[in-house]
């Protein structure tokens, strides 16, 4: 992992001596040779977590999340080329460097195999985030958004940091995977809660979301993507390899209370999406109600729920990014976001409402689509902890159902109106940035497993 990221920070450095006028062709190139010479790299037929140099390995759980970041980088400066062109070359150059930096800190992240590793990836993302929100985002709201990025991120940080080193204390080594906690007291239980609420703070499931719509609003296209897709994974990641450590001494207390809360949970915010007029926001609030479902399942801890929260973290971030790329789309043309506003938009397009449509269902759930296996796994796991979660769970994928299909419809019904009609046409970058995103979907159908050993 020490060779990819030296590559990667090649491509860094290589940005710099790139003339202005080729900057975009060659970062996109250079981005799609890094992420092929990568995953032949990482891709092994024995990946073990302990073979590691330099505190960096690869293994089952991390490599589909790493390669979900290095495909999803190229695709995402795409989908920016066409409103930061108009930009000054100093401003595209710093974007792109950005970009490439939070592929470095997610790299580090997934790859860490010790604690004070994973927790400078962990946070090293929100400096070049917070960059990207604050200033590229379209309106002046972006600095608020900035503002409750930075706060929720740090006030479930500092415990987060406080917890690592004790449990370095109590343990004498600092290695993810020999991490272990046999005889809980009251000041541990706080501590674990307290890590445990740094990754739902980052996931986030309900409760500890308002962060998160009002980033993925303001955020350019190209960072609301890189955050629905992959940073919000790394909530997810750190709740699968942390939380293992001492989710036996605390079974009973996450399972009292934490798997209740992210049902139902997971069902108000379906509520909310419901009544969402903003597309964004809508987009944004889904997400929340999907993670909030995997995190209920992951804390059960089963072999099942494992290998399902895995698929619904790398199909899930393929389907938002591709639903926000999207909205761009969506809102280069109308110049607004909002849903009954920019109805009537499918008469301008010919194929575009098709892959709005495959990326709905996806998103609902819709066999034989890979995020119907992953959701298949969780909710059997859930519901076989508990019948009383059947529940909030079915009445959540119904909803779900409800306002994926209605995004669908709000948008492509409809008589066009004279703001939304203008420059109708979809150039060939933006088509093909919505097949990057429909490729791998249908790779995960024909072998889901690919991602599920």
């Amino acid at each position: 992992m020490l060779t990819s990221l030296l590559t990667i920070t090649g491509v860094l450095v290589t940005t710099w001596a790139v003339p202005s006028k080729k900057l975009w062709g060659v970062a996109v190139t250079q981005t799609t040779i890094m992420f092929l010479i990568i995953t032949t790299w990482i891709i092994s037929p024995n990946l073990s977590y302990n073979n590691s140099g330099w505190a960096l390995t690869n293994d089952n759980v991390s490599t589909p999340l790493i390669i979900l970041s290095l495909w999803l980088l190229p695709v995402s400066l795409m989908a920016s080329t066409g409103h930061l062109q108009k930009k000054s070359p100093s401003n595209n150059r710093t974007f792109i460097q950005l970009s490439i930096l939070i592929l470095i800190f997610l790299i580090i992240t997934f790859s860490a195999t010790n604690l004070i590793v994973f927790f400078l990836g962990f946070e090293g993302t929100l400096i070049p985030t917070l960059f990207l929100i604050t200033q590229w985002g379209a309106q002046q709201e972006r600095i608020e958004a900035g503002y409750y990025f930075v706060f929720y991120t740090l006030i479930s940080s500092l415990p987060l940091f406080l917890g690592l080193i004790y449990f370095y204390s109590i343990n004498d080594q600092i290695s993810i995977s020999l991490l272990s906690i046999s005889s809980p007291n009251s000041s541990l239980t706080t501590l674990a809660i307290f890590c445990i609420i740094a990754f739902l703070v980052k996931v986030p499931i309900f409760g500890l979301h308002l962060w998160l719509p009002k980033a993925h609003v303001e955020a350019p296209v190209a960072g609301s993507m890189i955050l629905a897709a992959i940073l919000l994974k790394m909530g997810g990641y750190g709740f699968i390899r942390l939380t293992a450590a001492f989710s036996l001494p605390f079974q009973t207390l996450i399972n009292t209370y934490l798997i209740p809360f992210c049902c139902w949970g997971g069902l108000l915010t379906s509520l909310i999406c419901v009544t969402q007029t903003d597309l964004k926001s809508l987009i944004a609030y889904s997400s929340v109600s999907h993670m909030s479902f995997m995190i209920a399942g992951l804390s059960l801890f089963s072999s099942w729920a494992i290998s399902g929260s895995i698929i619904i973290m790398v199909a899930h971030g393929l389907v938002s990014s591709a639903l926000f790329c999207i909205a761009n789309i969506f809102y280069e043309r109308s110049g607004t976001r909002t849903l009954a506003a920019s109805r009537g938009i499918k008469t301008m397009f010919v194929s575009l409402p098709l892959l709005w449509l495959i990326f709905a269902c996806a998103n609902m759930g819709l066999p034989p689509l890979p995020n119907a296996v992953g959701e298949l796994f969780i909710f059997s796991s859930i519901i076989s902890f508990s019948v009383i979660n059947f529940i909030p769970t079915l009445t959540g994928i119904l909803l779900t159902g409800v306002f994926s299909l209605t995004i669908y419809q709000l948008l492509n019904t409809g008589s066009t109106s004279l703001y939304n009609s203008l420059n109708g046409k979809i150039n060939q970058r933006e088509y093909n940035t919505l097949i990057l995103h429909l490729l791998p979907l249908v790779s995960l159908i024909a072998a889901p497993s690919i991602i599920s050993n």
